[in-house]
């Protein structure tokens, strides 16, 4: 827009390290991505095919190419590349992978047990020709990681060639990083932030609450996933200012004398 809006904060373009927004497709029809591009694709960093529906969508080549075509990194979801492994069909998965034209990847471990060296060996052969996004936490409730060993595990997966790691939530936000409730594991989080480069994590925030949560703990430009496709612009006006939730947060203190209190109407006729 040509109006100068001041005291926005400043926000990264594409291609970027920081402030990535990482779409969850769940099974959009291809009308419906190049709707999602028209309007979207300068805002969206990565789009993840949710779980499975890679192997039931039709035209997913054509829906691949559409993205990729926008700048946007395409890759299965990690539940997908688990049930190739599960099955001891590794070598099926690469063969998928290039049959679908992508270069990007996610190795994750949240359904099924896998002895973390293994995954390791996963992430450093795909690292190898793509890049790899590896996924920290269980999608089971009631599988409790010790906090250091988050830690520990992120830091292996990067070393090993993983490009970001991210934090579980499931498209529920329930699980992981989070708890039942929907609220976040503040000790673990910042223990994660205490540790790790910010740069290096993509947190999974599929509501608007812990969206704007994140963005208060770090900012405007951390790295957001599992965002809905109708929510990634919501999701950037949170990260300006723009919403509510963040409305006060990137303003000078003088205008922050605006904030509304309880008791601001008491003495209104």
């Amino acid at each position: 827009m040509s109006i100068n809006l001041p005291y926005l904060p400043e926000r990264s373009s594409k291609p970027r390290e920081t402030g990535l927004t990482m779409m969850m497709d769940k099974g959009l029809s291809t009308t419906e991505v190049k709707n999602f591009i028209e309007m979207n694709a300068a805002l969206t960093d990565l789009v993840k095919l949710g779980f499975g529906t890679s192997m039931v969508s039709h035209n997913i080549k054509q829906k691949i190419r559409l993205y990729q075509g926008a700048d946007i990194k395409t890759y299965l979801g990690g539940t997908l590349f688990e049930a190739f492994i599960v099955r001891g069909m590794f070598e099926d998965y690469l063969k998928l992978l290039d049959s679908l034209g992508l270069d990007t990847v996610e190795v994750s471990d949240g359904s099924m047990f896998m002895h973390h060296s293994d995954k390791l060996k996963f992430i450093n052969r795909l690292a190898k020709k793509y890049t790899v996004l590896s996924e920290v936490g269980s999608k089971q409730k009631g599988v409790e990681i010790p906090d250091e060993m988050w830690v520990e595990m992120m830091k292996s997966e990067l070393n090993a060639g993983a490009w970001k790691v991210i934090g579980e939530a499931r498209e529920s936000g329930t699980t992981g990083i989070y708890h039942t409730d929907g609220s976040a594991n503040e000790h673990l989080i910042s223990l994660i932030n205490a540790k790790l480069n910010a740069s290096d994590i993509l947190w999974e925030a599929p509501n608007g609450k812990q969206q704007a949560w994140f963005i208060k703990l770090n900012g405007p430009n951390v790295n957001l996933g599992n965002i809905a496709s109708n929510d990634v612009i919501p999701l950037e006006c949170l990260r300006l200012g723009l919403r509510g939730d963040t409305f006060f947060d990137f303003l000078p203190d003088s205008m922050k004398e605006s904030k509304p209190d309880s008791g601001m109407y008491k003495n209104l006729d």
